[in-house]
Order: C-alpha cells, then structure tokens, then sequence
C-alpha cells in the first residue's frame, strides 16, 4: 500500500497511549489502519518479551510510513503504447515508550 495512504493513519495514533491507539485503529474503516494495527501489536509483544513492559505503560511515541520499493508494471495502451503503472510499498515503523 502507498506510504500516502498508511500516513494518514500513522498520524492519528502518534502520542496516544498503545491501548488508546488499538481502540482507535479498530474502528478506522481503512485497510491501511489493518496494517497498522498488526505492526502496533508487534511492537507491543516486542516490549512485553525483550523488555519486560507491561502494555498499560505504553505509549506510542513515533508512528512512521516511509517510501518502500516501487514495482514498475506497464499496461497497453491505445495505438500500441504503453502506460506506465507505479506499485507503490511502505515501510511501517512504530516506535513505543514508557509513559
């Protein structure tokens, strides 16, 4: 998915406590917020297993979608040329704290 689209649910979570934050991702009618909560929770069971943190303690400091990349797909067109398809990616990249 374009890194346009997943920013604009990256930018609603950013700050909010991580249980706020699922709450909200649960009820976003998007695809990316999907996406987005898989990444939160592995964030989230990485705190808990490598750290030692509990969820309630969590917040979600840096909520980033930065360009992945891009599959050039080319379709016909009329009088034999070729139109251009750009298959855009998007690293997801989630970074909690302590609050």
């Amino acid at each position: 998915m374009s890194p346009r689209k997943v920013r604009e649910v990256t930018r609603q979570i950013q700050g909010l406590p991580v249980l706020k934050a699922k709450a909200v991702l649960q009820f976003v009618p998007r695809k990316s917020a999907r996406l987005v909560a898989k990444t939160l929770d592995s964030a989230i069971a990485n705190a808990e297993n490598n750290m030692s943190l509990r969820p309630e303690t969590l917040l979600v400091k840096e909520a980033v979608a930065e360009n992945g990349i891009t599959m050039k797909r080319f379709m016909p067109k009329a009088r034999g040329m070729a139109g251009p398809i750009m298959k855009r990616n998007s690293h997801i990249r989630i970074i909690l704290s302590e609050i």
